[in-house]
């Protein structure tokens, strides 16, 4: 399902992010993947959607070599995720239905698929009540149960979680990770970036910690907890703060805003389908050529 043999990643100004990662994911997973500002949890991600690839090291996901993906395929790869992101990005002036509906739309859903799928997955999360409601009409928690029924509206294989209960309260993180974790019962593969170390204990599934770019232990809380960290790099102050900076830049590209993303998820889709139809002529008037 998921697997990084070797994985290292590099930026331009020479830090590094990831250290000779190695990390086998099967489907039907829930893995948290916890560790502090700093330790590469971002690239990790930024790796998963391949907004970024690595410097060494080979990274596949289901049957897709990311690293030698063409550019014209990565919003067909990318439709097998669902990304949930800790500050919601929901669209201010979509109703709670249209926010779920557009990441159908972007792909080119027939409405509808979208008429018969948006209230599903709106109730699997427990909103199907909220529908024409806005986002400034909901809690939080409510907000991030709608990016979950975003997140799901592609029927995503992988449900990538980056810090969902860090702007909800303790009792509807709780929530919210019980609703992952149903999700997963019915074979959706979770992967659950988190600094809540109580939600961790709680649920005890698979953990993988990373630090400064190196992962220190994977097991349940037990292993986890138990686990002697080996090869640790030496801590580094200045490295610290260079890679949490770097964490944050990435954090904050225009990849991970709403709007922004989906206007390029949809320039991506444009451009590739642009491409195949001027293949698709060309290939009709070299068959209409031959024949003539």
């Amino acid at each position: 399902m998921i697997e990084f043999r070797n994985v290292s990643k590099t930026y331009d100004n020479g830090t590094k992010a990831l250290t000779d990662v190695n990390i086998k994911i099967d489907a039907g997973e829930f893995v948290f993947i916890v560790g502090a500002s700093g330790a590469g949890k971002s690239t990790f991600l930024k790796l998963i959607m391949r907004e970024e690839v690595p410097t060494s090291g080979t990274v596949k996901i289901l049957d897709y070599n990311l690293n030698e993906m063409k550019k014209k395929k990565i919003p067909y790869f990318r439709r097998h995720l669902g990304i949930v992101f800790q500050d919601f990005r929901l669209i201010p002036k979509m109703t709670v239905y249209d926010n779920v509906a557009f990441a159908m739309r972007v792909i080119g859903a027939r409405e509808k698929q979208i008429e018969k799928r948006v209230p599903y997955v709106l109730s699997l999360v427990g909103l199907e009540g909220k529908m024409k409601c806005y986002p400034t009409e909901l809690s939080g928690g409510e907000q991030q149960r709608v990016a979950l029924a975003r997140a799901l509206a592609n029927n995503a294989d992988i449900i990538v979680a980056d810090e969902p209960t860090g702007n909800v309260d303790p009792q509807m993180s709780i929530e919210i990770v019980e609703l992952l974790t149903r999700l997963n019962e019915m074979g959706t593969t979770v992967l659950m970036v988190t600094h809540a170390h109580d939600l961790v204990r709680k649920f005890d599934r698979r953990v993988i910690t990373l630090e400064h770019g190196c992962i220190v232990s994977d097991g349940n809380v037990v292993d986890s907890a138990a686990a002697p960290v080996t090869n640790e790099p030496p801590k580094i102050t200045d490295e610290e703060k260079t890679l949490a900076s770097v964490d944050e830049l990435v954090s904050q590209t225009p990849e991970y805003k709403t709007e922004e993303f989906a206007a390029k998820v949809e320039e991506e889709i444009q451009e590739t389908l642009a491409e195949e139809n001027t293949e698709a002529e060309g290939e009709t008037d070299a068959d209409e050529g031959g024949n003539d």
